[in-house]
């Protein structure tokens, strides 16, 4: 049966992989990438699957943590290649690729990490960064690592509120 769209065979599927992970600004997840690489009607779950797991295979992706990346022999194969994708798919990617993108730099200055302690108790620690730097990184102590997690799934919703209430809590005299 023929592919509709202009990604017609696997070496098609794995250049268009390569083509979004080089433009990706962090790993990024499964369905990122599946959402990504819906673009063209050529592209199907199990196709892209099967895809993921050879460019992990020969080493043009890795995988940590639940997410991709592209290493730099996939960076290479992807900057002699990437000319032949049809300008039409790589104009769509890249479009897809800004809300991405917003979302992968915003990920990458909201930061949580729960450490255990020698007594049993977990420190959390919480950064916000903004594109000059650090904001502001807090370090709390916690009886549990369930209060831990609590803390910075919190965190990760609002930091910025957390930030001005902090700066204000600060400022204020009592």
């Amino acid at each position: 049966m023929t592919r509709m769209g202009y990604i017609q065979s696997d070496l098609d599927l794995k250049l268009l992989v390569l083509y979004i992970m080089d433009r990706a600004a962090a790993p990024i997840t499964f369905n990122q990438l599946l959402e990504l690489a819906f673009c063209d009607a050529g592209v199907d779950y199990f196709s892209l699957t099967q895809a993921l797991d050879h460019l992990v295979e020969t080493e043009h992706l890795t995988l940590e943590d639940e997410r991709y990346a592209i290493t730099e022999k996939g960076r290479r194969n992807c900057q002699i290649c990437a000319e032949t994708l049809p300008f039409s798919v790589r104009r769509r990617c890249d479009e897809n690729l800004i809300t991405v993108n917003e979302q992968l730099r915003r990920e990458a200055q909201i930061r949580g990490e729960l450490s255990p302690r020698e007594d049993g108790t977990f420190t959390v620690r919480l950064a916000l960064d903004d594109d000059a730097g650090n904001l502001f990184t807090l370090e709390l102590l916690t009886p549990d690592q369930d209060q831990g997690k609590a803390l910075i799934d919190r965190f990760k919703t609002g930091p910025e509120q957390m930030y001005n209430t902090l700066v204000s809590t600060l400022l204020t005299d009592n």
